[in-house]
């Protein structure tokens, strides 16, 4: 499997997402309080972009009348027709038994950590002398 570095973890937030671009996949990044989370960014129902939906928590009710709200910001909610997903895993809540986003793992790593690529540029010495920069072949 092949690592793709696409932010810094400073660049996002808690509670915030960020819409980036792997192998031509647009993929949405979410902080869910320190933790990140990806999903594929298209909507199932009709591919609307889910890095433009709003950050819920869930909703549920033990009896009529009497509900509960919990897992804060672990949901996004489609800004076309508001079918809602889990962040961390991407199940639907408006068909759990048929729809899913697609998930991708996400890790975070220091910088030392990551494998250098193939290409490097060939750096020159450079000095400045009086007010002058030199570089040196």
């Amino acid at each position: 499997m092949v690592k793709h570095v696409v932010a810094g973890s400073s660049e996002i937030g808690d509670g915030q997402q960020k819409r980036v671009s792997v192998a031509g996949r647009d993929i949405c990044v979410f902080n869910v309080k320190g933790d990140f989370f990806a999903l594929l960014d298209r909507c199932p129902h009709e591919g609307a972009s889910l890095s433009y939906g709003f950050r819920i928590g869930l909703v549920t009710s033990s009896s009529p009348g009497c509900f509960e709200y919990s897992r804060e910001s672990e949901m996004v909610k489609c800004p076309w027709h508001g079918w809602e997903f889990d962040i961390k895993t991407g199940q639907s809540w408006c068909a759990p038994t048929r729809v899913k986003v697609r998930p991708y793992p996400v890790n975070v790593e220091s910088g030392n950590e990551l494998v250098k690529g193939p290409y490097v540029a060939e750096s020159f010495p450079v000095s400045v002398e009086g007010q002058y920069i030199v570089i040196d072949l």
